[in-house]
């Protein structure tokens, strides 16, 4: 098996490894084009620049709430914990829905009319992802009036048991089942669509340019996962709802049901989903590298992402190590427009050992790898950072020994390092500038580009973790230097945050990948005055946002730390635990 092209819209990011003033070197979104000069950039306000939403679209006038409307607006509303898990249901259906919309109306058009996309791909798609469409349009539909009679905002004359949401849940899941045997199929839908774009230029370049699209905010393998997900998502509202309701509460019956239901489903797809995840994960990651054979084989797991810096003859430089099941493979950032991470060598698991070696070397949290054929002395960036590693490596090591053998060398025949471990690479590649991300680049967001920024790493388990902690709503947002606030409907997916004017919006107008930031409530310095506001830092970097409630507020924070505070996670075995 191989891939099909992914990429993301540009994101606005700083770049980590740079201590210059974030306007300095800072790309900006700017209605699609990305710019880093401040030529490229409109006159604007110096807090704006400090913000990822600078387009014209979203400049703050005409969008500063009056605090004291929304403190009124607030206090109509019920003030019951379901009452905001049932709304958080209804936001993120909202985003579930138009991100199903990418497949069954955008894509599926952009495919409809062309001859060298087989019959057989748009066969699949129409016929496994259309029913849900319609599905969940209908969902949406009873979910939405069911919040508004609950606010009293409709049909308020109307004498009813209006202030529950299991009935709704436990209807629709029972109607989920009967689409069971179309989720089966989504898996084959991700890979008769790869084979097509492996098979055709003609088709490969159409998934590119429609991944160019703005509507196509995540890469494209990304959107036909999303029903297998979304069952996950449902999952974890109702295990809320139950752990709030008293076994006595005239809701809980039903969401108990409904809970039954869909673990039911969840445990019968759990196998599909880690298999279609690792899958998905060894495409993008294709795209990402040059100077490899095919990486998608059976039985290869990927496993860990990121920088440390690796100790040679000429100091210590940055590199990106790529660990599966079978080896670890290590790259530099290329030069070409495709921005791609260019390979210098692999070691093969099979056989290596690992020790801590900073004593030995001087160098802070830094590790040796004694690989057969060569060794490797590398530096995480903090204790942390090396601990996730030594324990990945070793994770990695042992499950290479368990396996039968190693596999197959990623590296083609004219790539192989000689005896003596010499790398191939340039002055020029050694001697590059670490500057943010080029302009046009159009894959410069990825999450390997952002963690090269940001000199972090992502793990298999973090990416799994993220599937589930996907979030909706409308936030506040707050300048550093300004006093209004403005009112953004905003996406949390993939580490990051998309904002939109409004959840009616086809494509978000600017995003702020979040892997390296801090997320905290603001100290009292800061004069933040106000209930339920959280910040987030990364260098001279502030951003404050304002939720509505409680329940927003921590469900907010809880999200953006999972994509902001990696921590030492499960064994790779072990990820089934995580459904």
């Amino acid at each position: 098996m191989s891939v099909f092209f992914h990429n993301f819209c540009s994101p606005l990011t700083e770049n980590p490894g740079s201590e210059d003033p974030p306007h300095a070197a800072e790309p900006v979104v700017i209605n699609g084009v990305l710019g880093t000069d401040a030529a490229d950039v409109p006159q604007i306000s110096e807090e704006q620049q400090f913000s990822p939403l600078t387009s014209p679209l979203l400049a703050e006038a005409g969008y500063v709430r009056n605090d004291e409307e929304e403190e009124a607006r607030r206090k109509k509303f019920p003030t019951d914990k379901a009452y905001f898990i049932a709304k958080e249901l209804l936001t993120t259906e909202r985003t579930y829905l138009k991100d199903l919309q990418v497949i069954t109306q955008s894509f599926q058009k952009a495919t409809k009319a062309d001859e060298a996309v087989p019959d057989s791909v748009k066969v699949l798609i129409s016929a496994h992802y259309d029913p849900f469409h319609q599905f969940h349009q209908g969902f949406l539909r009873e979910t939405e009036q069911r919040l508004a009679q609950w606010e009293g905002r409709s049909n308020a004359h109307i004498k009813g048991d209006y202030q529950r949401i299991g009935d709704v849940l436990l209807k629709n899941i029972q109607g989920l089942r009967q689409l069971s045997v179309h989720l089966q199929k989504h898996p084959e839908c991700l890979v008769e669509l790869e084979r097509a774009c492996r098979s055709s230029r003609k088709v490969e370049a159409l998934c590119r340019d429609f991944e160019q699209q703005r509507l196509c905010y995540l890469p494209l393998y990304v959107f036909l996962l999303r029903p297998l997900h979304r069952l996950l998502h449902y999952k974890l509202l109702l295990e809320r709802l139950c752990k709030h309701y008293p076994p006595t509460h005239r809701d809980f019956r039903d969401c108990r049901a409904a809970l039954a239901d869909i673990s039911e489903m969840v445990l019968q797809l759990q196998g599909v989903m880690m298999k279609m995840e690792n899958f998905q994960k060894l495409l993008e990651l294709r795209k990402d590298l040059t100077g490899l054979d095919n990486i998608v084989v059976p039985g290869r797991e990927f496993i860990r992402l990121g920088c440390l810096s690796k100790l040679s003859g000429k100091g210590l430089q940055q590199r990106m190590f790529f660990l599966f099941s079978d080896c670890l493979v290590y790259t530099s950032r290329g030069t070409t427009p495709s921005n791609q991470f260019k390979v210098h060598g692999q070691l093969p698991l099979y056989g290596m050992t690992i020790r801590e070696s900073e004593d030995e070397w001087g160098v802070p949290h830094s590790f040796t790898l004694f690989g057969q054929r060569q060794s490797l002395v590398v530096a995480a960036s903090c204790a942390a950072e090396m601990e996730r590693w030594v324990e990945d490596v070793r994770m990695a090591i042992d499950l290479s020994e368990q396996s039968s053998g190693p596999h197959a060398d990623l590296l083609p025949p004219e790539h192989k390092l000689s005896d003596d471990g010499a790398e191939l690479e340039s002055e020029e590649e050694l001697g590059g500038p670490r500057t943010s991300l080029e302009r046009q680049c159009p894959r410069g967001n990825t999450t390997v580009h952002v963690c090269w920024h940001r000199n972090t790493s992502v793990s298999m388990v973090d990416f799994s973790i993220a599937v589930e902690n996907q979030l909706s709503g409308n936030l506040l947002r707050k300048f550093k230097n300004s006093n209004g606030w403005q009112k953004l409907w905003v996406v949390f997916t993939n580490f990051s945050l998309f904002f939109y004017k409004s959840h009616q919006d086809e494509y978000p107008l600017a995003s702020l990948p979040l892997l390296g930031y801090s997320v905290t409530v603001p100290a009292e310095a800061e004069n933040i005055h106000k209930d339920y506001v959280f910040k987030l830092h990364f260098k001279s970097h502030v951003y404050y946002f304002r939720s509505e409630s409680e329940y927003n507020f921590e469900r907010w924070m809880e999200v953006i730390r999972s994509a902001t505070c990696s921590s030492s996670r499960p064994a790779l075995g072990s990820r089934k635990d995580l459904y």
